[in-house]
């Protein structure tokens, strides 16, 4: 923008017209007055011709000898500068045209005068007097005049000045001062973070329009600034808000996971805290094919999302969930899913820790009874071959009770050392299939038969010591199948149903079970019972229509620790 009218040149401009009409009406002033020094010089030298002229008038009564000395001297008089330039610069019409007559009456009174013609003077020296008079009126009416003209300068300066000072207030008041006025009420509502305020003079052609335009601009950045630092503060307020409640789930999940015993009850909390935190309404957790865990309610209408549930780059599961797109914040869920990952490693972990003290304790039983019965049962064998020796074959009696006991004795030998087979069962896996597979690839090395395997319960359901009763009880099917039934084809099922209910069953096309009661001497079906009653289910031994025998068992998950003797 280009000055058109700088105030600073505008005030200046003021300033000067002020001082030239103060030293225009001065001068004038001053010169009309400088004029009228000779005024009153003017009048008394005009009030002196009165006297000498009567004074001459005496000298011709009385024929003074000095009547012409008084001549020269009202020749000089009459002669002086105050009557002949009384104004210096200007003189009235009227007092030069008095001043004139004056003179021309003078010469002839002079003539008069001078030829003694005292009763012509007498007769003419009234009218001439009035003439003086009238000279010195004329005198007192210009120097009147000039006081006039000093005071109307005066007053005609004063209020040019005035008027001069009234418009430079105003203009200033208009261009300067109410601008400044509103630049300091909006200097004063940005000070307050208000940034609508009355618009400036930005036209002004001066730098108070100049500096509105430029505080204008200045507001209206500070505006976006603060418009944007506000829209960042909230930003950073809404993520540190996101944050805490992300920590704040996370600390739930992580005091969830923190129980001595990692099991399904402690994954149904950590979903439970996401879903009452955060806006989900389904939450869905999928561990392999088998094992899945259900939170709030499935919808059709809501998109589905989901995160991989990793341990170490292996994915073990998905965590699916129902909710508006964006929450809740993706790198939660993800956090979660990480930390149900290290929940499932814990849980698995856990389950095989437990599973290696069960084996070890039931090692420390084999080796017991290994030490102890086991050598009791050899020693009683070795003594009765003995006795079988030392009998008479002709006492056949004694014979057939050496007999009965030798068969009794070898069947407690044999079942002792299936037990302590039993007992000396080890697994690597507390995966449930895994588990399985790797106690049946020994049982694979004794048969011919075909054992298929078929697991879909998750291991998950299942802890240690149910997982270990439950393997002990389909090894002793399917170990029963092998030795008793001469089975070719052995199935081996295990599913959950989705009320939760836990399903195993032995089927094998053997020659079929021929009691369901236990034979004298063996003890494995009372075992299997026995396994059956610590899950807290039920065991059922059946003939199929079709041949051989089918085991099941039923039961529950228990969150309660089951004994083992």
């Amino acid at each position: 923008m280009m000055l058109q009218r700088s105030v600073r040149a505008s005030l200046a401009r003021a300033f000067f017209y002020i001082v030239l009409l103060s030293m225009l009406s001065t001068g004038v002033a001053l010169i009309t007055l400088a004029s009228s020094l000779r005024d009153a010089e003017a009048v008394n030298v005009a009030g002196s011709l009165r006297m000498q002229s009567y004074r001459l008038g005496y000298d011709l009564q009385s024929s003074s000898s000095r009547i012409e000395e008084h001549l020269v001297i009202y020749n000089r008089t009459l002669g002086s500068q105050a009557l002949i330039n009384p104004g210096r610069i200007w003189i009235p019409e009227e007092v030069l045209k008095r001043y004139h007559a004056l003179n021309v009456t003078w010469a002839e009174m002079e003539q008069h005068i001078r030829h003694g013609d005292k009763a012509w003077y007498d007769a003419n020296i009234t009218a001439y007097v009035q003439q003086i008079d009238e000279y010195v009126l004329a005198l007192q009416h210009y120097a009147e005049r000039k006081m006039m003209q000093v005071v109307a300068t005066s007053v005609v300066g004063f209020m040019a000045i005035f008027t001069l000072v009234f418009f430079t207030l105003r203009r200033f008041r208009h261009q300067v001062v109410a601008p400044l006025n509103k630049l300091m009420l909006a200097s004063e509502s940005i000070e307050r973070g208000e940034f609508r305020f009355p618009p400036l003079d930005v036209a002004l052609p001066n730098e108070i329009g100049l500096l509105a335009q430029g505080f204008t601009r200045m507001a209206d950045e500070l505006q976006r600034l603060y418009r944007s630092l506000e829209e960042k503060v909230e930003q950073k307020t809404v993520s540190l808000q996101e944050a805490n409640r992300t920590l704040e789930v996370l600390y739930s999940c992580s005091q969830a996971l923190s129980a001595s015993t990692i099991d399904q009850h402690c994954f149904t909390q950590i979903l439970q805290l996401v879903r009452q935190k955060e806006q989900v309404g389904y939450l869905e957790l999928q561990v392999g094919e088998n094992w899945l865990l259900r939170e709030g309610t499935q919808r059709s209408d809501v998109l589905w999302q989901s995160v991989p549930v990793m341990q170490q780059d292996h994915e073990l599961g998905q965590l699916c969930w129902q909710a508006a797109a964006g929450t809740p914040p993706l790198a939660l869920m993800q956090s979660v899913a990480n930390m149900l990952g290290r929940g499932l490693y814990f849980n698995q972990a856990q389950k095989h820790y437990q599973q290696l003290l069960l084996m070890q304790e039931r090692a420390t039983i084999a080796r017991e009874l290994h030490d102890s019965l086991a050598q009791v049962l050899s020693y009683l064998r070795i003594q009765l071959t003995l006795l079988k020796r030392s009998v008479p074959e002709e006492n056949h009696n004694a014979r057939r009770i050496i007999d009965d006991f030798s068969q009794a004795l070898n069947d407690a030998y044999r079942q002792l050392r299936e037990l302590l087979t039993t007992f000396r069962l080890t697994l690597q896996q507390a995966d449930l299939p895994a588990a399985l597979r790797e106690m049946i690839a020994p049982l694979r090395q004794q048969t011919d038969a075909a054992i298929h395997l078929d697991c879909t319960m998750p291991t998950q359901a299942l802890d240690a010591q149910q997982q270990v009763h439950l393997l002990q009880i389909i090894r002793e099917a399917v170990l029963n199948a092998i030795k008793h039934a001469g089975a070719q084809d052995i199935s081996i099922t295990c599913a959950t149903s989705p009320e939760g209910e836990h399903r195993a069953s032995i089927l094998d096309n053997g020659s079929g079970i021929a009691s369901l009661n236990e034979p004298e001497g063996h003890y494995g079906l009372n075992i299997m019972h026995e396994r059956a009653a610590r899950l807290g289910g039920t065991l059922t031994i059946s003939r199929p229509a079709e041949g051989g025998t089918l085991i099941s068992i039923t039961f529950r998950s228990s969150t309660s620790d089951n004994n083992d003797n």
